[in-house]
């Protein structure tokens, strides 16, 4: 195996495939990225038996070959290289020469036979959308996904499609995230796919108009573009019925605007995280008068208090948040003005646009001490 070919583009390809490789495993061949020569291009490939990823570039091959690398040292070689021109080929002791302008390096391999094999997917249903719009869904939701293994269904979101409308729904048990986006074609499915996996197709995909295919199988989920894909199992248990958890009235709604109110917190958030193992204990206090909104904390570290002018409908109300919760939400509104909702101070809020219904937030209050 021999082939040339410019730092951007295979740094590029490595740094797609990189968080597919498996950090704690008795297996070294899946420490490894799989180097594949094909005519004119490259595709690298990473697999930890739950996530894969390949990706194909092009190169100036000269002789063609498979080998696998340990991940981490060829990554970091790479990126440590100048911006210049690689040639990278497998020498007579087995060994990968990586070589350019003055540097050479030699690295151990392993055999490519031993690799093991993406799972082949038969597709059962699938859904197209643009790159950017997925990316979108996901950074909207992705925040809400739980990091409790004791319920690893909600270590995942929810992708279904209903009627033509995709729905990404993520819940931690503490809050409830939804994005939804009209598709053209598709017919109806739902699955729960990883947020591992949710993480790394954000990071890969690209913010632009380009299509992306989802396709899902029976325990598989597969991410394919252009250059790409990923291959990903999926969750098995039954999610929350989430639709019969969202109030449907409130009795106390605000109008704010969005920027006002998340700066208010994240001010707020400077003396409420100075203890964080307290947070419960020490909610934020969120007081709705007419007209105005108090958000306040006080605990060992000190006192903090806000005050923001809002339109305001229905009853008078104190109630208690994680503030941590509350800025997750609005760091991931793009809109000027939302709607936040409220019941009794022992039932969710919800935060949702003024116009349109695409996204809904939800967030659970906090007991406060009398």
């Amino acid at each position: 195996m021999k082939f040339i070919c410019e730092k951007e583009k295979i740094l590029k390809g490595i740094n797609s495939v990189i968080n597919g490789v498996s950090s704690k495993t008795t297996m070294p061949i899946l420490e490894g990225i799989l180097i594949q020569t094909n005519d004119s291009e490259i595709k690298l490939t990473s697999y930890d038996l739950e996530i894969g990823i390949e990706y194909i570039l092009d190169a100036n091959i000269l002789e063609q070959g498979n080998i696998v690398v340990n991940a981490i040292m060829f990554s970091e070689i790479i990126r440590k290289l100048p911006n210049a021109e690689i040639q990278i080929k497998l020498n007579e002791n087995n060994l990968l020469e990586i070589e350019c302008e003055g540097s050479l390096y030699k690295l151990a391999t392993m055999n490519p036979e031993e690799f093991p094999e993406l799972p082949k997917i038969n597709i059962d249903h699938s859904v197209q959308l643009e790159q950017t719009t997925l990316k979108n869904m996901i950074r909207k939701t992705i925040f809400a996904v739980s990091n409790e293994e004791n319920r690893p269904i909600f270590t995942g979101s929810l992708f279904e499609v209903v009627n033509q409308k995709l729905n990404i729904v993520a819940v931690d048990g503490y809050r409830l995230a939804i994005k939804s986006k009209e598709v053209e074609d598709g017919n109806d499915f739902s699955c729960v796919i990883p947020g591992k996996t949710l993480n790394e197709v954000n990071k890969i995909i690209a913010d632009s108009f380009d299509i992306i295919t989802v396709g899902i199988a029976k325990n598989q989920a597969l991410f394919e573009m252009e250059n790409c894909k990923i291959v990903t199992r999926l969750l098995d248990g039954e999610f929350l019925k989430y639709s019969n958890t969202i109030p449907q009235n409130w009795e106390t709604r605000i109008k704010v605007n969005k920027s006002n109110i998340q700066n208010c917190f994240e001010r707020i958030l400077l003396i409420s995280a100075s203890s964080i193992e307290k947070e419960k204990k020490y909610p934020v206090k969120v007081n709705i008068e007419v007209g105005k909104v108090t958000i306040s904390c006080s605990n060992q570290t000190g006192d903090a208090k806000e005050e923001i002018f809002v339109d305001t409908e229905g009853k008078d109300l104190e109630i208690g948040f994680n503030p941590r919760f509350f800025l997750d939400a609005l760091k991931a509104i793009d809109d000027e003005e939302v709607y936040i909702e409220f019941g009794t101070n022992r039932s969710p809020c919800i935060i949702k646009p003024i116009e349109n219904g695409d996204y809904v937030y939800m967030i659970l209050p906090i007991k406060m001490k009398d």
